[in-house]
């Protein structure tokens, strides 16, 4: 398995999303974020959803996740905050290198 991995989160907003980019970012708990504008389709309560969400996709390592966890629900709207890891088996070897450089 992968030491690094792509960690995906959905925010309600572009505020919150960037907000939590920047502090997973400026505590080295990521080497980047990308925040990008989704719509959703979920259950949630037993209804059916449509709303517009921000998803980030985190770039990190896999024993980072706990931390990047933390950061998210204590500035996440949501009241089950979705904080998925997805491991990375292969990548550009310079691209986890600088990661790894940016991530401590």
């Amino acid at each position: 398995m992968g030491a690094h991995c792509l960690i995906l989160v959905t925010c309600a907003d572009r505020d919150e999303g960037r907000g939590i980019g920047r502090r997973l970012v400026e505590a080295s708990l990521a080497a980047g974020v990308q925040v990008i504008p989704i719509d959703s389709i979920y259950r949630w309560e037993g209804d059916l959803v449509e709303d517009h969400e921000t998803l980030l996709i985190v770039k990190t390592r896999t024993d980072r996740f706990e931390a990047v966890r933390s950061v998210v629900d204590e500035m996440h709207s949501y009241e089950v905050p979705p904080v998925l890891m997805i491991r990375i088996d292969e990548a550009s070897p310079r691209y986890l290198g600088w990661i790894d450089e940016s991530v401590r």
